[in-house]
């Protein structure tokens, strides 16, 4: 029996190699770098997965249908299907970065995954992130989710991480996806709207999905546009299994935790930026890891061991559902940082192809019909989208260990093979490449037993559609509720046919009757009578046709569902723009921003033309914009310098007033040094400042005025890390 390989066999020369720079003239790479020779080597898939049996297909039962999660072979079938013939719809607009990952501690308890285990190694990683709707030309703060994409190359082979900034999805079962993706996209008779939801076909299928309650929530919430992607969670969506070396499984789902936080942008503000910088999630990453302000994330697992499989009152194969964390807590198990932006984005960012079936021994799928789709789906549509089989040649999809199998010839094709065999079994070649044992570490899928009809159903304890939809709504602060409220106002608001509208509200109603009311009122219709729920579900029909039945004793509320709960401790990279002009007080400007600077913060001057401004004392101080080239919906939070020339130039300047108008209507934090106090008379909210400028006061209303010295821009940086004063909308007067 062939000994099971250390898994730090090579692995530091692999790593080296991985993150190593590409030569600036890759044609000098050898031809013999893309050879491969069989002889005396193991057989693994293209990801360099270690193959256990080449001989059987993965089938439910010895005389039962093979599986459609069984990814070997249809990685090998396809490959073969497309060795002849030469021949991205979602997530089409995206950025990445390289990085590394590192495990705390050794989780050997729950899986035997090399990269789980090793807390020495850090291991390469490409991450993507991405809108779903629109195309590769839309905005980066359209009303969307978000993609979370993250390729581990490890020890074992590739290990894909395909999740979203969003924990559940809006169906429950793969076959619905081309419909949902239909429904969203621009409608086919106008191509119009671009990368936008609001429109009669999308709010049509969803009204007749109640099933999609859920994430409709979390889409119309302030999570679907995020401040960046820095600020984002990433999750698994799906219930996977992990396997220890005794071959326990338990479940697990999969999180990303930002250190900075997550935090996001009003709506009003993301339709100005879109129109300012359409590339400002972009823009935000690649000039966060050139400056060095690394993004962060922190792996969190959730376990769930495998006899509490239906322990709670949703099904963990419904990915609809979340697993609420007052339930399950979020262990955090290793750590993710991005330090390397792309050396081209063609042949790294689009190129990369991340299917959900490449996994490692250890992680393992479940029956979750959603995720059975997606094992499918992915290798196709790569197929489409990089010309033919031999995407995973391409260099940012290759593993960092050597790849062997009997996988030939098809369209670009990469490898060198030698040797004359290319089937197996074989004796002409000693049958190389060699099948490995699972005790050497190769893969063998979870022995789940299955005894079962085929049938096109869903269990009943998927038909809960409204119970965890109550919990995010419920779970929310005020201001967050007010702009799902007006978020949906909006989206509907933009639907033409009436009777959408009127169906949309009653599935509304079945959430939160408050909330329903409240989008009613803003759409000038009465809220219609709610459908009665039952037990019975229909065995086929339509899906409008199915009701969603009652649980009883769901959790009611779940702080951590609230962005009002999150971080609030960091001013590392975030923006802030330095209003001024000649006869600036240059005490009082370098004070603060070398104070922001200490503290990670990006401080820009804005000044009323571009190249310097002239301090009182003729210190020559450097301008990044003008107030035709900033706005204020590309900052953070906003200072006025003093300087009673500067100050007199800045009340006459009506882009100035602007930039500072804008920035109190986005619920940002505002300061100014004393002297520039008649600036912010000449603003709209001068009638709104706070009794006093106190500590509590400032940190509650996020405006502070006061002399410019080291305590003024300590409390500053206190105030800008609490990201928004959203408690400024509570009347309802400014927009969101």
């Amino acid at each position: 029996m062939a000994k099971k390989p250390s898994p730090k066999m090579g692995t530091e020369a692999a790593i080296d190699k991985k993150l190593a720079p590409q030569p600036e003239n890759a044609k000098t790479e050898s031809l013999a770098a893309h050879t491969a020779d069989a002889a005396g080597e193991i057989m693994n898939t293209n990801t360099g997965l270690p193959i256990n049996d080449d001989q059987n297909s993965l089938k439910a039962g010895d005389r039962g249908p093979t599986l459609m999660d069984d990814f070997i072979f249809r990685e090998k079938m396809t490959h073969f299907d497309h060795e002849r013939i030469p021949e991205r719809v979602v997530h089409a607009r995206g950025s990445g970065a390289h990085g590394v990952f590192k495990v705390y501690k050794p989780l050997a308890e729950y899986t035997k995954a090399a990269f789980l285990n090793d807390t020495e190694v850090e291991t390469p990683v490409f991450v993507r992130f991405s809108t779903v709707a629109g195309s590769r030309g839309s905005t980066d703060l359209a009303r969307d989710v978000r993609g979370f994409a993250t390729k581990f190359y490890t020890t074992e082979g590739n290990f894909d991480l395909v999740g979203n900034n969003i924990p559940v999805f809006f169906i429950q079962d793969a076959i619905k996806f081309p419909d949902l993706v239909h429904a969203v996209k621009p409608e086919p008779d106008n191509e119009i709207p671009q990368a936008a939801s609001a429109h009669d076909t999308f709010w049509d299928f969803i009204s007749l999905m109640p099933e999609s309650a859920h994430m409709i929530m979390w889409t119309m919430s302030d999570r679907a546009i995020p401040r960046s992607y820095r600020m984002m969670e990433g999750f698994g969506v799906h219930t996977f299994r992990l396997i220890n070396d005794e071959g326990k499984a338990s479940f697990v789902k999969f999180h990303w935790k930002p250190l900075l936080g997550v935090h996001s942008v009003a709506w009003d503000e993301a339709q100005n930026i879109s129109g300012k910088d359409p590339d400002f999630h972009r823009r935000d990453l690649w000039d966060a890891i050139e400056s060095g302000a690394y993004p962060e994330y922190e792996l969190g697992l959730q376990i769930i061991p495998e006899e509490d499989e239906f322990k709670y009152d949703f099904d963990l194969l419904d990915s609809t559902k979340l697993v609420p964390e007052e339930l399950v807590p979020v262990q955090r198990v290793g750590k993710l940082t991005l330090n390397r932006n792309p050396d081209n984005f063609f042949a790294e960012t689009e190129q990369i192809a991340y299917h959900i079936g490449h996994v490692v021994p250890g992680i393992d799928f479940t029956n979750d019909p959603l995720l059975q789709g997606r094992l499918f789906s992915y290798t196709d549509t790569q197929l489409t989208r990089l010309g033919g089989p031999n995407f995973q040649e391409i260099p940012i999809n290759r593993p960092i260990v050597p790849v062997h199998n009997n996988q030939r010839d098809g369209f670009m094709r990469q490898t060198i093979n030698k040797g004359k065999t290319s089937y197996s079994p074989n004796s002409l070649g000693n049958n190389d490449p060699q099948q490995v044992p699972e005790s050497a570490g190769g893969f063998v899928s979870y022995r789940e037993r299955i005894d079962a009809r085929k049938e096109r159903m869903r269990n009943k304890s998927f038909f809960d559609h409204f119970s965890q939809a109550r919990l995010f709504f419920n779970s929310q602060s005020d201001p967050e509720k007010n702009h799902i409220i007006d978020a949906l106002t909006f989206e509907l608001g933009k639907v033409k046919t009436v009777a959408i509208r009127e169906r949309m509200l009653g599935i509304l109603a079945q959430i939160e009757k408050s909330l329903a009311t409240q989008v009613a009122y803003g759409l000038g219709l009465h809220l219609p009578e709610v459908l009665p729920t039952n037990q019975s579900i229909p065995a086929d029909g339509n899906p409008a046709d199915y009701q969603s039945i009652q649980v009883e004793g769901a959790l009611s509320m779940s702080p951590a569902l609230s962005m009002a709960n999150t971080v609030k401790d960091s001013i590392k990279s975030r923006k802030i723009a330095i209003l001024t002009a000649d006869g600036v007080d240059a005490e009082s400007l370098t004070i603060v921003k070398d104070t922001l600077t200490a503290q990670g913060a990006v401080v820009e001057v804005i000044a009323p033309r571009q190249g310097f401004v002239t301090a009182i004392d003729d210190t020559q101080i450097a301008v990044d914009h003008s107030f035709l080239t900033a706005a204020s919906v590309l900052f953070d939070a906003v200072y006025v310098a003093g300087g009673t020339n500067a100050v007199a130039t800045l009340e006459a300047e009506a882009n100035a007033v602007h930039f500072l108008n804008e920035a109190f209507k986005h619920c940002k934090p505002i300061a100014a040094a004393e002297d520039a106090m008649q600036v912010i008379d000449v603003t709209y909210f001068s009638k709104k400042l706070p009794p006093d400028f106190s500590e509590e006061s400032v940190l509650k209303e996020g405006i502070l005025i006061g002399k410019a010295n080291k305590d003024f821009a300590t409390l500053l940086v206190k105030m800008i890390a609490q990201h928004r004063f959203w408690e400024r909308e509570k009347p309802r007067l400014i927009p969101a």
